[in-house]
């Protein structure tokens, strides 16, 4: 297994009950054959620039070691995902 990172960026206006579901349901996705080593909801923050008119959102942080397989599926449900504006999956170097 390798390590790994990821960030995603939740709607602002998601309600934190759904904030924590929707970490823990990608917490699940990853713990399905990986595990989580570390988690921070950074909170809601500015965004760098404008996505679809939307100019704040809540940060998430996630380092994990996982197999590839979970990383593949990971993508898959992030990216359909409604409440999520951006992720990025990283591999961790550090």
């Amino acid at each position: 297994m390798r390590k790994y990172e990821v960030m995603y960026i939740i709607r602002p206006e998601v309600e934190q009950e759904a904030v924590q579901a929707l970490v823990e349901k990608f917490n699940g996705i990853i713990s399905n054959g990986g595990e989580v080593t570390k988690q921070d909801v950074m909170g809601k923050r500015r965004l760098a620039y404008e996505i679809n008119k939307i100019r704040d959102g809540i940060y998430v942080l996630v380092h994990f070691n996982a197999p590839s397989e979970v990383i593949v599926e990971l993508d898959r449900v992030m990216k359909i995902t409604d409440e999520v504006i951006r992720f990025l999956i990283v591999k961790d170097v550090a």
